[in-house]
Parts: structure tokens; C-alpha cells; sequence
């Protein structure tokens, strides 16, 4: 994981996406690549997970040393350096896809969002992207960088982080995150040399960022409890976890009684304040 934000802004649904990793993999290890949360007071905002034995720990990022030696490391010296223009996004967001890239790359293991919510053990999973969306054929059309499960050095990882650097735009949003690994992924898919899998919607991304608000509330009498019943069991029986959409779902309260408010329930470890997230 990587939080850019302030640690006051480490809230409820946050900390609830961390418990649902463990509550999947109750003896799984946890980086938050983080300045802020590499504090004490994000160790205080960490310690009931801790003092219940959860290995988790919040890091500050090494940029020169991530990305050194590999093809974002002129790219970041020339943002440094002030010969790039970062563009009118924010940088800290920019970062992020760069560095969950450079950290696997050089590590290997899972990146995660901070607005995913784990629903089953990834065992078993291996060199994976999903699908944000497919086509009527069933072919993926968007894929996105919430989840990445790869391994180290693997040379798809090479590719992003050289598609990164090398087509760089710091005014469209998504341009370097889920547009980029769509675009790298669509030149090399099939190729040899790269072995990966793309996961259909339903693993990582089952329910779109136009529908989620659904989720958060009382399903009425008409239409929806029907959607929320076929929902759920769709979830629990084929989705490994649930994207919020955190920049359309932030602000929604969970309403008791919600498909949200179930699976929260479901998936966390201390299940504290669920209906204030």
C-alpha cells in the first residue's frame, strides 16, 4: 500500500481495508509505503493491529533508491532538477503509481489500494492484473493498477515503469496509472517472454465506480434487494476483493442494514466503527 496523505486522514475505512488483509492472511506482512504514517502518530494509528500480534509497519519511501537502476530514474531526476514538468495533478498521486511499480519490481509481492476491501486469500495468485472492464466478447477494454500481485523483476513491471517515464502526463488524470498499464498491457499481451494473467472484472472490480454507492445503502423494496442478494453471493463466491472507489464512495456514510455494512463485518479484525466510516 502507499498513503500520500496526511495521517489524521488515515481514517475508519482505511484502517478497515488493512484489517481485511488480515483477516485473509492473518500471518501476512503489511508495508504502507508512507512519510506521514512513518510517525508516531501513525504508529499510533497502527498499534491495536499491532498489539493483536498483525505485522504491519508504515515506511518512508526511498525514492532515489527505488527507482535507481531502473528506467525511471532520469525521469525522477529531471522532476527534481525542475527540467520536467510535473504537471498540474498533484505529484504525491503521480508518485504512487510509480513507486507500488518500482517497490514490486524490486521486491515482488501484492500492492493494494487503500480503498480495497480484501474478501479471500490471494494464495495462489500469480503475475496478475484485472480487468476494470470488458466488452460484449468478454475482452478486456480498461485494466487498472488498484491490485498488482507480481513477481520480482518481472519484466512486465520493466515495461510500466518505462512506459511511465517515457510518456509522462502530469495534466491527465489516469494517464499514468490504469491508462498506462492498459496501453502497455495491449502492446505485449501474447508475447513471450511475458507470462501474466488478466483477471475479469468480478476478481478485483465487481461492482463499478457508478453502481458502489449502491452498496453503501439500505437496499429499498422494489429492485434492489434482489441486486443486493445476487450481489453478495456473486462477491463471496467469485471476487477475491472490492475496489470503493474511494474519489466517488469517500464521502457516503455505511448504512446499517447495507451490502457494505455486511462485508465490512465480514472482513475485518477489530470492527470498529463500521457504520462511522
Amino acid at each position: 500500500m502507499t498513503w500520500i496523505s496526511t495521517a489524521e486522514s488515515f481514517g475508519t475505512r482505511q484502517i478497515l481495508a488493512v484489517e481485511s488483509v488480515f483477516k485473509a492472511h492473518p500471518h501476512g506482512c503489511l508495508m504502507i509505503l508512507s512519510r506521514t504514517l512513518d510517525s508516531a502518530q501513525g504508529h499510533m494509528i497502527l498499534k491495536p493491529l499491532l498489539d493483536r500480534g498483525f505485522k504491519v509497519q508504515a515506511v518512508t519511501p526511498d525514492l532515489p533508491f527505488l527507482l535507481k537502476n531502473t528506467p525511471a530514474e532520469a525521469w525522477f531526476n529531471d522532476i527534481k532538477s525542475g527540467e520536467k514538468d510535473p504537471g498540474g495533478i498533484p505529484l504525491a498521486q503521480n508518485l504512487s503509481n510509480l513507486m507500488r511499480l518500482a517497490a514490486l519490481y524490486k521486491y515482488g509481492g501484492v500492492y493494494l489500494d487503500t480503498d480495497f476491501i480484501v474478501l479471500k486469500s490471494f494464495k495462489g495468485l500469480k503475475n496478475t492484473i484485472g480487468a476494470q472492464s470488458i466488452n460484449s466478447a468478454k475482452n478486456w477494454t480498461r485494466l487498472n493498477n488498484a491490485v498488482l500481485v507480481f513477481d520480482m523483476n518481472h519484466p512486465l513491471l520493466y515495461k510500466f515503469i518505462e512506459e511511465f517515464a517515457l510518456t509522462f502526463d502530469g495534466n491527465k488524470w489516469g494517464h499514468n496509472g490504469p491508462y498506462m498499464v492498459s496501453r502497455v498491457v495491449h502492446r505485449v499481451e501474447g508475447r513471450p517472454g511475458y507470462n501474466f494473467t488478466i483477471l475479469p472484472p468480478v476478481a478485483f472490480y465487481p461492482v463499478d465506480w457508478i453502481k458502489i454507492v449502491r452498496l453503501f445503502k439500505v437496499p429499498s423494496q422494489q429492485a434492489d434487494p434482489k441486486w443486493f442478494e445476487v450481489k453478495l453471493q456473486e462477491l463471496n463466491e467469485k471476487s477475491y476483493g472490492l475496489h470503493l472507489w474511494n474519489k466517488q464512495s469517500s464521502k457516503l456514510m455505511v448504512e446499517e442494514g447495507s451490502a457494505m455494512g455486511k462485508l465490512l463485518s465480514e472482513h475485518c479484525v477489530l470492527c470498529n466503527q463500521i457504520y462511522s466510516s
